[in-house]
């Protein structure tokens, strides 16, 4: 990793999806064939990438991100919304046909469904030439899995080469070929995606299993907190922030955007998670993706309380 000083901004370059998110608020969730009224409707910018690059821009680091828009008005809006957050996109393309959307139901206890159809995003297959320079210099690169599987092996393959960091958080959940993670330095899972990956629910046997894969691991469990492991050392855990969740959609990318600007910025593996779960905790406790993040004013100030 970079052991960078905080007087120096870190820089980030995030190659992910980027999402229109449709989000219906309920008391409870539907079952098969069940109507239900809802309490409340938003329309927000989301996807996975999109999320971690705001997180990563909030937590102070300048942004660049890579992927793909249609040409519809969800495209402008997208683009429009990312720029507005100072964050460069250069590297999105625009592409014939329709923008990523994700349909997110979110719950009175603020769990949530979502089915996200991919859109422009499935037409991202790697990073092109000419937006290739958008990775020199910058302290990690972050990737998701909503882009196709080639896309996001030839980033992680193209930022081994060049050198950076390489963060990968493998959702939604799915085999992860040899060829991938020969490439990724931090493997950022839920509790959920590294069962899903082992075969092992309890986290610590999860972890194990995970740093035979890659030599860092940090396994986010929700309201237990997180973990995190590099090979021949012992985990460390940190607890998560008591909070009442409004809407936990993106609260992952909050974690995992802020943990890498932490790190960037030289701080140890245990104060990068405590500085992502102040992140975190505050982004649940706010409806929407984007929006609900907090600023590092904000995270800084819950740190020092």
């Amino acid at each position: 990793m970079n052991a960078n000083t905080e007087s120096r901004t870190p820089a980030v370059a995030v190659l992910g999806s980027v999402n229109m998110d449709l989000v219906a608020y309920v008391d409870e969730v539907p079952g098969g064939g069940e109507t239900v009224t809802g309490t409340d409707f938003r329309q927000v910018p989301g996807g996975k990438g999109a999320n971690q690059a705001v997180a990563a821009a909030r937590a102070g680091a300048r942004v660049a991100f890579l992927g793909a828009v249609g040409d519809d008005l969800f495209g402008a809006e997208l683009r429009a919304d990312l720029r507005e957050k100072d964050i460069d996109v250069t590297g999105l393309r625009t592409v014939p046909g329709v923008s990523g959307v994700a349909h997110i139901v979110v719950d009175g206890r603020g769990g949530n469904r979502i089915i996200v159809v991919p859109g422009a995003n499935g037409e991202v297959t790697g990073v092109p030439e000419e937006h290739r320079s958008l990775l020199e210099g910058v302290d990690a690169l972050l990737l998701q899995l909503e882009l196709p599987m080639e896309a996001v092996t030839a980033g992680a393959r193209l930022g081994r080469e060049k050198g950076v960091p390489v963060y990968l958080t493998p959702a939604p959940a799915r085999e992860l070929p040899d060829e991938l993670l020969a490439h990724v330095d931090v493997l950022v899972p839920n509790q959920h995606e590294a069962a899903a990956i082992t075969g092992y629910d309890e986290p610590r046997a999860a972890l194990a299993a995970l740093l035979e894969r890659v030599p860092e691991v940090l396994l986010t469990l929700g309201e237990d907190g997180s973990l995190y492991g590099r090979r021949g050392e012992e985990p460390v855990a940190v607890p998560a922030r008591r909070v009442t969740a409004v809407d936990t959609t993106a609260a992952g990318d909050t974690f995992c955007g802020s943990f890498a600007v932490a790190r960037a910025e030289g701080r140890s593996p245990r104060e990068a998670m405590e500085f992502a779960a102040a992140a975190a905790a505050i982004s649940v406790g706010r409806r929407g993706a984007g929006a609900s993040m907090a600023s590092r004013d904000e995270v800084e100030a819950l740190l020092r309380g």
